[in-house]
């Protein structure tokens, strides 16, 4: 990769972690409810990328119904999650995304798994289960739970997108797409399930909509942009191992905006899921075809 290129495929790890753990700052500082929040940045987002795209004529039912699970609720368990648990933490159970799309792309897509991916998920999850055994957590696991969920709903929304839309949409209007579709869903969920959404929006100030133009514009327009950019030149197999980063990136703003520690067991969790996403990630196909 050309040095530029690897400059840039740092930054996108280090795009999204940084809005990760804004969004926890929105929620700690401001008392944003989460999925008012998600609502927002999706509404920012289509707001500014929907009028350069295509409209996918013939595809739009199916981007609705992609809408609800790979944004609607994903980032409803995700971030409803990340309100009740530290961000250092909450982004290393996102990792579980990766284990989870290599099972089901194993039962939907036929994909071979291969002992050592399999190895890599046991690890992953392991990793996962001491992380939540924190005496701090105990009691108290529903946030881990929602951020899982959320990561196993992000990887069906991948199987939806392979099976339906086959490669059928570029990426930037796909995104422009589902962040039009997710807006409403967000708000009406928000409605529905939330409380204190005037109040917040009173309230929000430089911080909240700060971190609703970060998320919107920089984390999910200029990250993607810059990801496409580089999925468009170089094989998955090679970008994909710099967003082992996101965790780095994530827990380094957690423990510099919100004063966040990981204990030395939470540190080993950490370091075992990282281990085992690092083995499912960075396997290419070829090797896990020779385990056959």
């Amino acid at each position: 990769m050309k040095p530029l290129d690897i400059l840039l495929a740092i930054s996108v790890p280090v795009i999204w972690g940084l809005g990760f753990t804004l969004a926890k700052v929105a929620f700690v500082y401001v008392n944003f409810p989460p999925i008012l929040l998600m609502a927002f940045r999706f509404l920012l987002t289509a707001l500014v990328m929907v009028w350069f795209v295509k409209p996918p004529l013939g595809l739009m039912w199916k981007i609705f119904w992609i809408a609800v699970v790979s944004a609607t609720i994903q980032y409803a368990l995700m971030f409803t999650g990340l309100d009740g648990l530290d961000a250092s933490l909450a982004i290393i159970v996102v990792q579980l995304e990766a284990p989870f799309l290599a099972l089901l792309a194993a039962v939907f897509l036929k994909d071979h798994l291969g002992w050592r991916r399999a190895i890599g998920m046991a690890l992953a999850f392991c990793g996962v289960l001491l992380i939540a055994g924190q005496p701090k957590l105990q009691g108290d696991l529903l946030p881990v739970i929602l951020v899982a969920g959320g990561a196993f709903v992000w990887a069906c929304g991948q199987i939806m997108i392979k099976n339906w839309l086959k490669n059928s949409l570029g990426g930037f209007q796909q995104i422009a797409w589902v962040a039009v579709f997710a807006t409403p869903q967000l708000f009406l969920t928000s409605w529905m399930i939330e409380d204190g959404q005037w109040e917040a929006i009173q309230n929000a100030g430089w911080i909240g909509w700060g971190v609703v133009a970060y998320m919107g514009l920089i984390m999910t327009g200029l990250g993607y942009a810059i990801w496409y950019r580089l999925l468009g030149i170089y094989n998955v197999t090679q970008v994909m191992p710099f967003l082992l980063l996101l965790p780095v990136a994530s827990i380094s703003g957690s423990m510099l905006f919100l004063g966040e520690r990981l204990s030395v067991i939470e540190i080993a969790g950490s370091a075992i899921v990282i281990f085992g996403v690092s083995i499912v990630t960075i396997l290419k196909n070829g090797d896990s075809q020779n385990e056959q």
